[in-house]
């Protein structure tokens, strides 16, 4: 399944421009992700998850954001479909590191340059994304029960908190008419 994004933007004419257009296309994505990057890499919560080299890690962020948005199928091309809670369940996602997450990428969409409503749609979509890799939670105990002091994370499916099936990468879920 390719990415594509649901919003396009009318132009006088009948012409299209896809946000990955209007934005300023792949220089666009580059220096966001570069931008974001720069949090990531001071952060404590976030940094521990990524590789040493964080070269790979940004050139497939611009390229997933690009094609999201409406650019080139570039992404596809080189790492197939984006199967992003796939490709993120190595790693221990709960709501904190979810925020941690968010709170670099809104700065970089802040320092963007983009419209007030751009950035808000960016940001509602890059927010629907971090709560969609979130894969764990911590576990709810009684006192005294067993395991009381330890806390285990939960996959959120065990505990109800999302509901079975399909999700954003296999076309269903918020967003079903695109990929995360």
């Amino acid at each position: 399944m390719s990415v594509r994004p649901i919003r396009r933007t009318g132009r006088p004419g009948g012409a299209q421009a896809t946000p990955y257009t209007r934005w300023g296309g792949a220089a666009f994505f580059e220096a966001l992700v570069d931008r974001f990057y720069r949090g990531v890499e001071a952060d404590g919560r976030l940094r521990p998850m990524y590789p040493a080299d964080l070269a790979e890690s940004k050139a497939h962020l611009a390229l997933f954001l690009g094609q999201y948005w409406g650019g080139p199928a570039d992404y596809n091309a080189r790492r197939g479909a984006p199967r992003l809670r796939m490709r993120h369940v190595p790693f221990a996602i709960g709501p904190p590191e979810a925020a941690a997450w968010m709170e670099h990428m809104t700065a970089a969409v802040r320092e963007s340059g983009l419209t007030p409503g751009d950035q808000e749609e960016l940001l509602e979509y890059l927010a629907m994304a971090a709560r969609s890799l979130v894969n764990t939670v911590p576990s709810r105990r009684v006192a005294g029960s067993p395991g009381d002091a330890e806390d285990r994370p939960h996959r959120l499916l065990e505990l109800g908190v999302v509901e079975p099936g399909p999700g954003p990468e296999h076309g269903g879920g918020v967003g079903a008419d695109r990929d995360p």
